[in-house]
């Protein structure tokens, strides 16, 4: 069954006026037909399977037919602070992140990151991330749409992270896998959680020390050197494992 996503706003009653873009997906590229049935999420904690039931120039209207939450959602808010990578390396991070359940990216620059950036720049760059995001929602069958934020400086994102339930930092020079699975296992219960992922080259000392002074745990990945495209995504896939449920 197609799946899509609509604004709260739309859903008024028992209908859900779906517009834009998947307005024109639906009857232009898919030639859906009224009486046929699709999934359409609120973005947040709802799902609905709707019947659609008229076409207009501007919209598709639905109505529901039944009801659900979620179930495409971890029970733990993920956060991925992936230091900014080179070329499109990081349109690929934020894919795979949204399939293993992120809710949220945020770009971070570090004292190694290469990459500079100017306001308009980074402007047009965040808008394409959540077109990205939004696809492979869409792909994905989540439930909501993570959201891509703009370029933080790793101050920033320290300061971001503080409000959550608990970091994590993959560091060459952590404790070993017996320490980092014990870790792990905290996560479960925990309403947010946040990663931390240099770019290429990795994080400086001082600032995996920044990092652990706002309560960061350092994990290791194994004895192999991960990178950085590989190392958030295998920190989400082991996270999804232990939080999923049944």
């Amino acid at each position: 069954m197609y799946r899509f996503f609509a604004e709260p706003e739309a859903c008024v009653g028992e209908n859900i006026r779906i517009v834009g873009e998947d307005w024109n997906h639906i009857r232009n590229v898919l030639r859906l037909k009224c009486g046929e049935q699709i999934t359409v999420s609120n973005g947040a904690d709802r799902e609905y399977i709707c019947e659609i039931v008229e076409f207009t120039d501007r919209e598709v209207i639905t109505r529901i037919v039944d009801v659900m939450g979620s179930s495409a959602e971890l029970p733990t808010e993920i956060t991925l602070y992936q230091g900014f990578p080179k070329g499109d390396k990081l349109e690929f991070i934020i894919q795979k992140a949204v399939e293993l359940g992120a809710v949220r990216i945020v770009p971070v620059l570090t004292r190694r990151s290469v990459v500079k950036l100017d306001e308009k720049k980074a402007a047009r760059k965040v808008e394409r991330y959540n077109a990205i995001a939004l696809s492979a929602a869409k792909q994905s069958k989540r439930g909501r749409i993570p959201v891509v934020e703009p370029v933080m400086s790793f101050a920033d994102a320290l300061a971001d992270a503080k409000k959550l339930d608990m970091k994590l930092i993959p560091y060459e020079d952590a404790e070993g896998m017996e320490h980092s699975r014990s870790v792990i296992h905290q996560a479960k219960g925990k309403h947010s959680l946040g990663i931390f992922i240099g770019p290429e080259g990795g994080f400086e000392e001082q600032e995996v020390e920044a990092a652990k002074a706002i309560g960061a745990e350092c994990i290791t990945l194994g004895h192999r050197i991960l990178r950085t495209e590989t190392a958030g995504m295998t920190v989400l896939s082991i996270l999804m494992f232990e939080l999923d449920a049944d």
